[in-house]
């Protein structure tokens, strides 16, 4: 027997799921993330959900893990000291950087200029010059290279990059460069800009690749642990971890270009809500993933999640591909408060997390939250992860009533509020993935899951207009799921720069032939043999004098004009217009991917219509501005085809699903909870 494992690390929870490759069938737990050390709860839970599947460690074939490393480090600003080496006379490259400064209309007066991550003081010149054409146009002078790295060594610096013009087109003085650093500094960690990002605009390049740096030693250090307490459980798992695209990389790539880590964790939610999609024939889905401490959202068009050439934490944008997900500091630990000056109720961004928690969690915590005021509401019941956590509805009360005292309001009002809110605060990333990009979200239905995504789906449904709303099985544990069915993802690329009346096909596919080979030998290595293999073409294309390209995904085998139209076509669409100038091919990218898990949605019992069966009790909750009768449901019990008419809660291992009055909800075949407007 074969089985894989997912783990996907949250703010709050560490979500497992146990896949048994043969048949399909699944185990899944939750457990409370380790801030201080998240592979305590790793380790932790992947020996729990073992133990309930009856499996050891020695089972498991596959160890597939989103993780939050790289974020919180970049967030955190806990970071290594990074030395720079770039070519002579573009030592300030980082401290010059680009123009744009984010915000409105003179953001440049207040905008706090980020500090660099590789300080000017450890930033040192390498005597030499590779041309624009790739060509040697003066000799890396060594000897004075070696002097100026040993002004690295007294910087203390804990990892370096290697960043060279022109370097995308001719690597040959950065690789040198690495090999002295690796002479001059034993031990240290080297990234080269021509392995993470062989691309043309230097700056671009030379920020990714130290952030790669930045990262590095985090990242890797976490990954070495990981695999050591595996050894020591007894586990001979492949590890994999999650890249920001929605793609596996594995434990040695993952440590050496931890960069493609930066978006991991919100990358498992919707890798699994693609699983989703394909299984209930939904092509066009919204996502929302709501956790304890922040919600992640993501647009999915035709079974395919929009993709970004760039991923973007705090203040750092870097050149790397991420699914295009918005993230909200809006959770179910999301904090409630009603400042002094203003009395105007927030929710937010500041989370109770795991420790100490809602105050419902019984933990200590004592501010009121989002998960309290649902608390408060009736909307969640006072047991949970299958009666194994009880919440404390009296503390949430009190929590609660601060903010009602605050504003003058009754409990319920108050609660009410603190829910409206964050709904609120998600909408607005909603628009962001959806109206903003120029899309009518009336035309995608909504997909919730996360721990607390469930409880406020129906609501955003109503505020996006998107129906119906998917509550997909085990919805909290759904980021693992998506770790766990995810496949293996190499990519390369290659600067091109032609108008494309300065090019034809065969030209372009020329080169894509050659990356494509370098893609097939990368991921043949990672034992996926090329048979096995599904190779996609993304190419980054602009106007002639845009200074920004817009990235496709196309089939192999397009032609130029082919391309010409689908850029025009996405141009519109974005951005409303097209101009009367040649298309300009800027980088061809070649995506080569493994083979997918063999995992099936498993279809479940057919039921009569009627949910009485899973009918567990009647409960008050305030809805609608008065109290209301809701029924609590069991979903274990339900079966396809069986109808919930709203108001109702219906309770699993790992969620609670709220359906509003006014709304019913239908099982389909495979246990997904469809809720749509009545009069729909």
């Amino acid at each position: 027997m074969s089985y894989r494992l997912g783990v996907d690390v949250g703010g709050t929870f560490t979500d497992l799921l146990v896949i048994d490759d043969a048949t399909g069938r699944t185990w899944r737990d939750k457990v409370p993330s380790t801030p201080h050390d998240p592979s305590e709860a790793v380790i932790t839970g992947a020996k729990a959900v073992c133990a309930a599947a009856g499996i050891g460690p020695g089972e498991l074939s596959l160890f597939l893990h989103g993780t939050t490393v790289a974020t919180n480090a970049v967030l955190e600003h806990k970071i290594a000291r990074v030395g720079l080496i770039v070519t002579e006379g573009y030592r300030h490259i980082l401290q010059i950087a680009r123009s744009l400064v984010p915000g409105g209309l003179a953001a440049w007066i207040i905008w706090p200029k980020p500090e660099p991550m590789a300080p000017l003081e450890a930033t040192i010149e390498a005597p030499g010059r590779i041309g624009a054409d790739g060509e040697i146009v003066r000799e890396l002078d060594e000897v004075a290279l070696r002097v100026n790295i040993r002004r690295l060594a007294e910087e203390k610096v804990e990892a370096v990059t290697v960043c060279l013009i022109n370097s995308y087109l001719n690597p040959v003085h950065e690789r040198r460069v690495a090999e002295i650093v690796a002479e001059e500094l034993p031990g240290v960690p080297v990234s080269i800009s021509a392995d993470i990002l062989p691309e043309m605009q230097e700056y671009e390049r030379a920020l990714t690749t130290v952030a790669n740096s930045a990262v590095r030693p985090t990242v890797s250090r976490y990954v070495g642990n990981l695999m050591r307490d595996l050894a020591e459980w007894g586990s001979e798992a492949k590890l994999s971890l999650l890249r920001s695209d929605g793609g596996l990389m594995s434990a040695e790539k993952s440590r050496t270009a931890p960069v493609n880590l930066l978006m991991s964790g919100p990358a498992g939610g919707v890798a699994g809500a693609v699983w989703i999609a394909g299984n209930s024939g939904h092509a066009n889905v919204l996502t929302l993933d709501m956790g304890g401490t922040s919600t992640d959202v993501a647009l999915i068009e035709d079974f395919r999640p929009r993709l970004r050439r760039e991923t973007s934490v705090g203040h750092l944008t870097v050149r790397a591909s991420s699914l295009d997900v918005k993230t909200v500091g809006a959770g179910g630990g999301s904090i409630a408060s009603v400042p002094e000056l203003t009395k105007a109720l927030r929710v937010g961004p500041q989370s109770a997390g795991a420790v100490p928690g809602p105050a419902a969690y019984g933990r200590g915590g004592e501010l009121p939250t989002v998960t309290d005021a649902n608390v408060v509401l009736g909307f969640l019941p006072e047991n949970l992860l299958g009666g194994s956590f009880k919440l404390d509805r009296e503390a949430s009360k009190r929590a609660v009533q601060t903010v009602a005292d605050a504003l003058g309001l009754s409990l319920m009002e108050a609660a009410a509020g603190i829910v409206a809110i964050v709904n609120e605060t998600m909408f607005g990333a909603l628009r962001l993935v959806s109206v903003q990009q120029g899309y009518d979200p009336r035309d995608f239905a909504l997909m919730a899951f996360g721990g607390a995504g469930p409880l406020h789906g129906n609501a955003m449904g109503v505020l996006m207009g998107s129906w119906p709303v998917i509550i997909p099985p085990s919805p909290g544990v759904l980021c693992a799921y998506g770790d766990a069915t995810t496949r293996l993802r190499v990519d390369a690329q290659r600067s091109f720069n032609r108008l494309v009346t300065h090019t034809d096909d065969a030209e372009v596919r020329g080169v894509i032939a050659e990356v494509s080979e370098q893609v097939a030998a990368e991921l043949e290595a990672e034992g996926v043999a090329r048979d096995d293999q599904e190779l996609m073409v993304e190419i980054d294309i602009r106007y002639a004098g845009q200074a920004f390209e817009v990235p496709l995904s196309v089939p192999l085998g397009t032609s130029i004009a082919g391309l010409v139209e689908r850029f025009d076509t996405e141009h519109k669409r974005l951005f409303t217009f097209n101009l009367p100038v040649p298309q300009e091919l800027v980088n061809i990218r070649v995506v080569a991917l493994g083979t997918k898990a063999n995992v099936s949605a498993q279809a479940i019992a057919r039921g009569d219509g009627d949910p009485a069966a899973a009918r567990l009790y009647d409960q008050e909750v305030w809805m609608d501005g008065r109290t209301q009768s809701a029924t609590i449901y069991d979903r274990s019990k339900l079966r396809a085809g069986d109808k919930v008419r709203g108001p109702a809660v219906v309770t699993e291992m790992d969620a609670t699903t709220l359906i509003l009055s006014g709304h019913i909800a239908e099982v389909d075949t495979t246990g997904n909870i469809l809720i749509n407007p009545e009069a729909r």
